[in-house]
């Protein structure tokens, strides 16, 4: 297990919101699933939990290794995400 700093943490953040941008593009650019704008957005939130977990693994630690205030971090970033993406998708 290695431990993560701030520094680190923040750069796996800042990939991981690009990233899901980016899929989030894809994934209204072309809505095929039956749930609509709720389906896309619960896909888009286990992908980022999926992708957040490999970049960790990744670096040699995991979400369980994190302190609190790694987690409380991690947790408002990924609200903030979540909220442009609602904003700039939802009709």
């Amino acid at each position: 297990m290695t431990i993560l700093t701030q520094e680190t943490i923040d750069e796996i953040l800042t990939y991981l919101e690009k990233s899901i941008n980016n899929l989030a593009k894809d994934v209204f650019g072309n809505l095929e699933l039956d749930g609509g704008f709720d389906e896309a957005i619960n896909f888009l939130k286990s992908q980022f939990d999926i992708r957040l977990e490999n970049l960790l693994v990744a670096k040699g630690s995991s979400t369980h290794h994190l302190e609190s205030g790694m987690k409380n971090k991690i947790i408002q970033r990924k609200q903030e995400v979540f909220q442009n993406i609602s904003k700039q998708y939802q009709n």
